[in-house]
């Protein structure tokens, strides 16, 4: 899953001299949390909504609302913005994305094409709902849960008793325990699991948790 398929594309956009007032309006009346800055077509900047809460606050106790409000109205993006970007590729995976995010404690990033553009942006909310439609958690289906540990093989053996029984498996994944095991999750057109336990456990392989998630 790639993130061009998950951005919002074509953003909002503002310039370097537009001024603080102005960038504050766009995102309240559109909800933004943050703002990319371009010159030229290409991409110079960001503002979020935490800088522009900043420079608000910072002089009030000494301004009245008139004089904050002249001050910001004359005030530009470029005497804020956060001048190194950390953007994404639309061509890179939407897991890269998240560990971007995740590394930089970030809750989003702007997307730029290959002539460094600005394409979109994609949000840690578009990355929740990467995670749900991976899992396939609106599609209901029945989740298995199997605590084992990683082999060559380890798929194939697994997915030949699925074939033998003749369930399709609408997704798989897994990921490490703390004593070395991995968890497989598995999502399943099945309701009643009780000889596909049976038959898994006399492979080895037992599930430990069983769980029908309603679509």
């Amino acid at each position: 899953m790639f993130v061009e398929s998950r951005m919002t594309a074509n953003p909002i956009t503002i310039s370097s001299n537009t001024t603080i007032a102005d960038a504050s309006e766009i995102m309240r009346n559109n909800k933004f949390r943050r703002l990319p800055v371009v010159e030229g077509g290409k991409l110079v900047g960001i503002v979020t909504d935490r800088d522009l809460r900043a420079v608000s606050a910072s002089p009030a106790t000494a301004l009245s609302i008139f004089e904050l409000n002249y001050l910001l109205a004359k005030m530009k993006i470029k005497d804020i913005m956060q001048k190194e970007v950390i953007s994404i590729n639309t061509g890179a995976t939407v897991e890269e994305a998240a560990i971007l995010m995740y590394n930089h404690r970030i809750g989003g990033l702007v997307v730029v094409d290959e002539q460094g553009a600005v394409a979109g942006i994609i949000t840690e909310t578009d990355i929740f709902k990467s995670f749900v439609d991976i899992m396939g958690l609106v599609d209901g289906k029945t989740r298995l849960t199997l605590d084992v540990t990683d082999k060559i093989g380890l798929l194939h053996e697994i997915s030949e008793v699925f074939l033998a029984m003749n369930i399709n498996i609408t997704s798989m994944v897994s990921y490490a325990l703390p004593d070395g095991k991995i968890e497989m999750i598995i999502r399943a057109d099945i309701i009643d699991t009780e000889e596909l336990e049976k038959a898994l456990a006399a492979k080895g392989y037992p599930i430990s948790h069983v769980v029908h998630i309603k679509s």
